[in-house]
C-alpha cells in the first residue's frame, strides 16, 4: 500500500492501492474536532419537534401498529427503487396477497424481503443489541434467494468494491480496502453504543453517513444503511413506533444527498450533511403526521359510511388498514365468515365506492381500499 496523499481534514485519507487506484479511509468516529452542535441547534429543534408531533398523533390512530405496517411496506418500496428496483406498493400488496400470481415484476421479492429484514431487525432489538451481528442478520435476511444472493450475504466484504463506473479505476468513489473494513466496523460498532454525547438524530446521521463510507458488503449497502437510521432511533427511545423513513427524502434529493456525504469525504463537513440530513428528518416526520391525521378522517368518514351493515363492515374496515388488497376468499379467511358473506360484504364495499375492483375479470376479482393507498400516493414518481 503506498499512501500518495495527506489526511484530509475530520474525513480521512485517499491510499494508492498496488493496482493503481486510490480509496479513501475514513477517520474512525467520533469526528475530531468534534461536531459543531451550536451550528445544528435550530435544525435538530425542529427535528425534534416534528418527531414528537408523528408520535403524538401516532398514538391517537385505532391501531397504529397498522399504520406502522404500511410505513414499513412503503419504506421498502422506495429504498428499493433507490437500488433500481421498479416493484410499487402495489405489487407487495399483491405478492402478499398471492405469491404465485402473474405478471409481476421479477424484483418484487426484493422489496419484500425488505419488508422482512426491517421486521426482523425491529424485533430483535427487543433482545438482541445494535450491533454488527445484527446488521449481518439483517442483511442475509434482505438478500435471501434474489439478486445479490450470491455475494456473500450476512458476509462483510473481503475484495474492493466501488460505487458508479466499470472499475476501482475510474469509479465515483473507492471505499476503504478489505482489510480495513474490520477495524472501521469495530469503531463503528463501539459509536453506536457509545455515542460520544451527541443527540440521537446527529448520532444517527453521523453512524449513517460512515456506514455508507465503509460500504461494508459486496451489495445491499444503501438499503442496510437506511434500515441502520430507523433502528438507531428506536433503540434510543427517539421514536415510540417505527415511523421515520428517510428513503422517500434521499431519494427526492438524491443529487444533495450524494454531494452531502462526498463533502464530508472530501472536506470532514459534517455539518453540512447533517443539516440536511436534520431537514429530511423534519420533513418526513412533519409528512407522516399528515398522513395519519387523514387516515383518522378517513376511518371516521368510512365508519359512518358503512354504520348500517353487519358487524362484519367494521371488522373488514379493520382489516383493510392491514391488507389494503383483498379477494372475496381473503376476506373469507381474514374474517373466518362464510364465502357468500364475505363476497356479500365486499360488493357493498364496492358500491359505496370504499373498493375498487381492479382486474376486470369476472372471476378471480381483486379489489383495492384506493382511498387508503392514495394517501401514500406520489412516493413512486422520480422528482423533477
Amino acid at each position: 500500500m503506498v499512501t500518495d496523499g495527506t489526511p484530509l481534514h475530520r474525513s480521512g485519507v485517499l491510499v494508492r492501492q498496488p493496482q493503481g487506484y486510490r480509496a479513501f479511509i475514513p477517520e474512525e468516529l467520533p469526528p475530531d474536532p468534534p461536531i459543531g452542535l451550536a451550528e445544528l441547534t435550530e435544525t435538530l429543534s425542529e427535528a425534534d419537534r416534528a418527531i414528537g408531533r408523528l408520535d403524538g398523533v401516532s398514538a391517537t390512530l385505532p391501531n397504529p401498529d397498522l399504520f406502522v405496517a404500511m410505513y414499513v411496506r412503503r419504506e421498502a418500496v422506495l429504498s428499493s427503487q433507490i437500488e433500481g428496483t421498479q416493484s410499487s406498493m402495489d405489487d407487495v400488496l399483491a405478492f402478499e396477497l398471492d405469491a404465485t400470481a402473474r405478471r409481476l415484476p421479477d424484483d418484487v421479492e426484493e422489496v419484500v424481503n425488505h419488508v422482512a429484514a426491517m421486521n426482523y431487525g425491529l424485533a430483535r432489538l427487543t433482545d438482541l443489541p445494535l450491533s454488527l451481528r445484527l446488521i449481518r442478520e439483517i442483511h442475509e435476511r434482505l438478500m435471501r434467494g434474489v439478486r445479490g444472493q450470491e455475494k456473500s450475504p450476512s458476509e462483510f466484504r473481503k475484495t474492493q468494491n466501488w460505487i458508479g463506473g466499470s472499475a476501482p479505476s475510474n469509479a465515483r468513489f473507492v471505499p476503504p480496502p478489505a482489510h480495513e473494513v474490520h477495524r472501521l466496523l469495530g469503531n463503528l460498532e463501539r459509536f453506536l453504543h457509545e455515542p460520544a454525547g451527541l443527540p440521537p438524530l446527529v448520532h444517527a446521521g453521523v453512524a449513517h453517513a460512515q456506514f455508507e463510507t465503509i460500504h461494508p458488503f459486496l451489495d445491499g449497502n444503501g438499503r442496510v444503511g437506511r434500515l441502520l437510521i430507523t433502528f438507531l432511533l428506536v433503540h434510543a427511545g427517539v421514536l415510540g413506533r417505527p415511523l421515520l423513513y428517510l428513503s422517500y427524502f434521499f431519494k427526492r434529493y438524491r443529487s444533495e444527498y450524494y454531494d452531502r456525504l462526498t463533502a464530508v469525504r472530501e472536506s470532514g463537513d459534517w455539518e453540512a450533511w447533517l443539516r440536511f440530513f436534520l431537514r429530511g428528518v423534519a420533513e418526513t416526520a412533519s409528512e407522516a403526521t399528515e398522513t395519519a391525521g387523514a387516515i383518522l378522517r378517513l376511518r371516521e368518514e368510512h365508519d359512518i359510511a358503512t354504520r348500517d351493515l353487519p358487524v362484519n363492515a367494521s371488522r373488514l374496515l379493520d382489516h383493510l388498514y392491514q391488507q389494503p388488497l383483498v379477494t372475496s376468499g381473503s376476506v373469507q379467511k381474514a374474517l373466518r365468515i362464510s364465502w357468500p358473506t364475505a363476497n356479500k360484504l365486499v360488493t357493498e364495499f364496492e358500491d359505496r365506492r370504499i373498493l375498487e375492483e381492479v382486474t376486470g375479470q369476472r372471476r378471480n376479482r381483486v379489489y383495492r381500499y384506493s382511498p387508503y393507498l392514495e394517501l401514500f400516493a406520489g412516493d413512486d414518481t422520480e422528482p423533477s
